[in-house]
């Protein structure tokens, strides 16, 4: 399966259950008229995409109809594509410039950390990269087990030291084994941290200086999992974190469990964080680039057909997407 069909059975549940509703208010209407804008911002919002980016869509396409002189509900389907993929903008793909190069991977505990470093393992060794981890998750009972298991299924090498260790002397020696090993890249698993646990908070700053101090020159991604499946939470989570770290980067995970894909455009409207991994599957190969021009085009595919709409009315599946290795987080 290529990546763009993998993206477009990946939203299935998303369009399904968002940009479909979405159609469904347009195709009921002969005229634009105000009703029709409330009821489709209602039906964003109902959808996840958020009320704050929920409200902007609909004042832009009120200006882009009044400016164009549309009058044909018909045509609305592809002004908010338009509207959607600029919003978007363009990608900013991960900085891994330097060798080694590092990334740090944060979020709370179920949104898939260890499944996502094992998937970002597998991938990056296949390209012939050299990858050392470092299990700095050292509070989590099993969690430098699951850790190790992924990263030999990977190939890559693992720093641990034991559990309750102290989690920035981990990524200390992760940097300096790095250098010595001549690794492509450096991925530090993290604690689950909740913003109301200061001194999990205090800890991940912790180990910011110290990959500051011991990497400084190296190229540093600061990565934020988050899960797709509990929509505007996620949002609220990515707000909160951006506030204790300098997050460069947005992973989100199991995507086509969920029919609320439209947080990826809240996240990126509301926060300005660039979402530059998504995962689309249970497989080892299923975590991609994010590519925001094939996230729109998937959403909006066929958008505007109307017959297609009734058609497929209904017809989501029931497929649930179930993280083993996460578990116990």
């Amino acid at each position: 399966m290529g990546l763009f069909s993998k993206i477009k059975a990946g939203l299935k549940k998303t369009k399904d259950s968002m940009v479909k509703k979405m159609q469904k208010v347009v195709n009921s209407f002969t005229k634009i008229d105000e009703e029709l804008f409330e009821q489709l911002e209602e039906t964003m919002i109902m959808s996840d995409m958020g009320v704050e980016t929920s409200v902007e869509i609909c004042e832009r396409l009120r200006k882009v109809i009044k400016e164009r002189g549309v009058k044909d509900p018909s045509l609305i389907m592809e002004l908010i594509q338009e509207i959607v993929a600029d919003m978007m903008g363009e990608d900013i793909e991960l900085d891994l410039s330097t060798k080694p190069s590092v990334i740090m991977v944060i979020g709370v505990n179920g949104a898939g950390k260890t499944t996502t470093i094992g998937k970002m393992c597998h991938s990056y060794i296949n390209d012939g990269k050299k990858v050392v981890v470092a299990a700095a998750d050292t509070f989590r009972a099993a969690a430098i087990d699951q850790l190790e298991v992924w990263t030999q299924r990977a190939g890559a090498d693992i720093i641990k030291h034991s559990e309750g260790s102290d989690p920035a002397s981990v990524v200390f020696d992760a940097i300096s084994a790095a250098k010595a090993r001549n690794a492509d890249i450096l991925i530090c698993d993290t604690a689950g941290r909740l913003h109301n646990k200061k001194n999990l908070m205090d800890e991940l700053a912790k180990m910011n200086r110290i990959i500051e101090r011991e990497a400084g020159d190296c190229a540093k991604e600061i990565l934020l999992v988050l899960d797709a499946t509990t929509g505007q939470n996620a949002v609220n989570q990515a707000r909160l974190f951006k506030e204790v770290a300098p997050i460069t980067g947005i992973v989100l995970t199991k995507l086509d469990g969920t029919a609320k894909g439209g947080i990826v455009i809240s996240i990126k409207n509301e926060l300005g964080i660039p979402v530059k991994l998504i995962g689309v599957g249970e497989k080892i190969d299923d975590l991609q680039p994010f590519d925001s021009r094939d996230f729109v085009r998937a959403l909006f595919e066929n958008a505007g057909n109307t017959e297609e709409t009734e058609q497929e009315e209904g017809s989501g599946s029931d497929n649930e997407f179930s993280e083993e290795d996460e578990e116990n987080e």
